[in-house]
């Protein structure tokens, strides 16, 4: 790619600059499969339900799409519900205790290939932001040491507060190219998860960039990616040769 043709780069965080999709998959198993064994569903939560109805989403609609998947009713709750309440709220509040103790006790290293990949666009003077529906977005960077590459975070903590739908809708990427005052047409959309390229497409960006962390390469470019690579470190070459 040229990247003479671009002007911001907008990242996902999870699954594309830090390995915290693990993480993630990790607590949400955790929690759902505690919830299904307390219900007696015998039919476990697999990380096939991960990738089709909980990767890329805000945490709550997460919770509703997949038990919705199981036939599960549950009523909505309210942010400030308990981790033990069984409402779609006390889930992801549960799910998310979960994240935060797995991250606190093991940490996160971000990608080498994606560290490689930001300080070359760095270095060449592009714009760039993390869009995560994470509302660790912040957190996850501190952890990692790279929240000092990304002057704009639009997080599910930002969404939230703003008003803006999650992924696969468009319009959290939208704010945060708005936020770097690049036009879409100029800006690279980078994502590991099917609701991600389905935004970064409906959003009609220059590029969509899949990022193939195991959700498979057919499945991001059906979905809307432009490109998929199975690691940054593909696109490093090119980044710094626009920047010579």
């Amino acid at each position: 790619m040229d990247w003479n043709d671009y002007d911001a780069a907008l990242f996902d965080l999870d699954g594309v600059i830090t390995p915290t999709a693990e993480v993630h998959m990790r607590a949400w198993a955790q929690m759902f499969n505690d919830f299904l064994r307390e219900r007696g569903v015998s039919e476990p939560y697999t990380d096939a339900d991960y990738f089709t109805y909980v990767d890329g989403k805000p945490r709550y609609d997460g919770v509703r799409s997949f038990l919705a998947s199981r036939d599960i009713e549950l009523p909505e709750g309210d942010a400030s519900d308990p981790a033990t309440a069984e409402t779609i709220a006390g889930l992801g509040n549960r799910k998310n205790d979960d994240f935060e103790q797995i991250l606190k006790t093991e940490g996160v290293e971000p990608y080498p290939g994606s560290v490689a990949l930001v300080q070359a666009l760095e270095a060449r003077g592009t714009a760039m932001a993390i869009v995560s529906s994470s509302r660790n977005a912040a957190a996850v960077l501190t952890a990692a040491g790279m929240i000092q590459h990304f002057p704009v975070i639009v997080s599910g903590k930002e969404a939230g507060e703003r008003g803006l739908p999650g992924k696969p809708a468009p319009d959290t990427f939208l704010a945060a190219a708005d936020d770097l005052g690049v036009p879409k047409e100029r800006a690279v959309v980078f994502e590991d998860a099917l609701s991600g390229v389905q935004a970064g497409r409906a959003g009609d960006f220059g590029l969509v960039i899949g990022v193939d962390r195991g959700v498979g390469a057919d499945q991001l470019t059906e979905h809307g990616a432009d490109v998929v690579v199975a690691d940054l470190d593909e696109l490093v070459a090119d980044a710094k040769e626009a920047g010579a």
